[in-house]
């Protein structure tokens, strides 16, 4: 069975990899107010759990979806399991323990319904409720979301933030993991379990009994040195939501404190995005006045783009500059709703005053785009993805915002750009003087990490001609994309270095001018459809 995922890179450098499993009648929305504390130091996979999720598969076997869970696992990822998730997670570490490098459960009881002396859900209760899901469902789930956030120090407010992450109504697809709640009982397993496990608790849980259950937990794992049991405070069922920062907090410090995050990796020095963003801001008023080069790159994408006056999709262009491309992109698109968005704020505001009052325009990331999951049917980028340098980052954003079935048409510049350049500064001294960019290599291995993405690219050459290098120079300079490298040289390029570099350009004159090439890499991202 193959499961619906979402990959979100870590931020800054990943030191682990998480799988976050949802719970019962939820989804992996649950899990979004817990990323802004993992995503800085883990890449985050978000799974949705067919027999647990509203609109997810209702034929689902547990035996299937946990080998779709196994599918999807990296090798030696955490899994962080959030109530039935909970569950899910210790099966999969106790089949598989060579994948698992630790587990962690939140408000998770390895035996849901009590039996004897362990803790749980009363079994006439749970009896009760499975049939009165079964007879209505709507009005099942919505006792069930009663119970989760009973406790909670405003139950009310969480009541509505659960169901704001879950937007798809009941049916009888979850009737599966309501049999897996009264069917699993863990607890030989968990005592037996090899790998390092965490299980959070909630004080105040009205599902779980958080106290109760910590005390039978602890005294099932006393002699497992590798296991530790916690209660948070004042918490209710709904941890992600309701302590998403001590949570996140808890969770690094296990894995930390059992020597489960791998050391801070340096990242090579790349253009710092505030210069990027400042750069092209300066030269907004002047930017289309030289831009020849980026207007025929542009023309060519938009030939890739097929006219569709019947259809009306959410248009991105993606690095939009001074909004060049909006007139053309509206003439393919006439119902079309155009968003704008560009990195340099000097960008956004010409292009606003251009333009105003049409379309909506944006300063923001492509690695981090402000827009919500699924907002977007196409991208277009035309000359700006060059100056993302994680592309793992910038596919993973792009298959988020995209809507199932949706793509994204770019233009990027590949490292053989300004060959010319490099190598008649290379002829004068050792430093960089000439931005680097990624190959197609690293692209297609980029993207290859990122589920439900499909990419091809296609690469092509242009070469500009120019009757003395100071015009490429100045060009260059008022587009804004001078050298931006961390690398180059300190202070002003003296009038030494200047004439020998020169003077090394001119040997591949011809024709009575000199060559400035750029490698053009076109691409096309699909996302698959869920």
């Amino acid at each position: 069975m193959e499961l619906h995922r979402e990959y979100l890179p870590a931020i800054e450098c990943a030191r682990q990899q998480l799988v976050l499993l949802h719970g019962w009648g939820s989804n992996r929305d649950i899990w979004r107010p817990l990323l802004a504390g993992l995503r800085p130091w883990a890449d985050v996979h978000l799974l949705e759990l067919p027999g647990c999720a509203p609109g997810c598969a209702s034929a689902a076997r547990l035996e299937q979806v946990l080998a779709g869970l196994a599918a999807c696992c990296p090798a030696q990822a955490v899994l962080v399991g959030w109530s039935l998730g909970g569950q899910l997670a210790l099966e999969l570490a106790a089949r598989e323990p060579s994948r698992v490098a630790a587990v962690v459960t939140l408000a998770s009881n390895p035996r849901f319904v009590a039996a004897g002396t362990w803790p749980g859900m009363d079994e006439d209760d749970f009896e009760a409720f499975q049939a009165g899901y079964a007879a209505d469902p709507v009005a099942g789930l919505r006792r069930f979301d009663s119970l989760q956030t009973a406790g909670a120090g405003d139950p009310r407010a969480l009541l509505r933030a659960l169901r704001r992450h879950r937007p798809q109504p009941a049916g009888g697809e979850l009737r599966p993991g309501l049999e897996w709640l009264a069917q699993l009982d863990q607890r030989e397993l968990l005592r037996g379990l090899a790998v390092p496990q965490l299980h959070l608790l909630a004080e105040s849980d009205g599902l779980v009994p958080g106290a109760a259950l910590a005390a039978a937990l602890g005294e099932l794992l006393a002699d497992n040195e590798r296991a530790a049991v916690e209660v948070l405070p004042s918490a209710s069922h709904v941890l992600p939501l309701e302590a998403p920062a001590a949570v996140a907090g808890r969770i690094r410090a296990f894995l930390e404190s059992g020597g489960l995050l791998a050391g801070p990796v340096a990242l090579p020095a790349t253009p710092a995005k505030r210069d990027i963003a400042a750069s092209f801001s300066r030269a907004a008023y002047q930017y289309d006045s030289v831009a020849t080069l980026q207007r025929a790159v542009a023309g060519q994408l938009l030939e890739r783009l097929q006219p569709a006056a019947d259809a009306a999709p959410n248009i991105l262009d993606l690095g939009c500059g001074t909004g060049s491309a909006r007139p053309d992109l509206l003439r393919r698109y006439p119902r079309g709703r155009y968003i704008g968005l560009d990195l340099a704020a000097g960008m956004i505001a010409h292009a606003r005053q251009r333009f105003e009052p049409a379309g909506l325009w944006l300063v923001g990331d492509a690695e981090a785009l402000p827009l919500a999951a699924g907002a977007v049917d196409l991208v277009f980028s035309s000359l700006a993805f060059q100056w993302c340098y994680r592309p793992e980052k910038l596919f993973a954003e792009l298959n988020r915002v995209l809507a199932p079935g949706g793509r994204c048409v770019f233009a990027t510049l590949g490292p053989d750009t300004l060959h010319e350049l490099r190598s008649a500064w290379a002829a004068v001294d050792a430093h960089q003087h000439v931005n680097r960019f990624l190959a197609v290599t690293e692209l297609e291995a980029a993207a290859r990490r990122v589920p439900g993405m499909q990419l091809s690219l296609q690469r092509d050459y242009h070469c500009m001609r120019y009757s003395r290098v100071g015009e490429l120079l100045s060009e260059l300079k008022t587009l804004g994309a001078h050298n931006m490298n961390r690398d180059r040289p300190a202070g002003l390029t003296s009038r030494r270095a200047l004439r020998g570099m020169s003077a090394a350009y001119e040997s591949q004159r011809a024709g009575g001018t000199l060559p400035a090439t750029y490698e053009v890499i076109f691409g096309e991202v699909r996302k698959a459809y869920d």
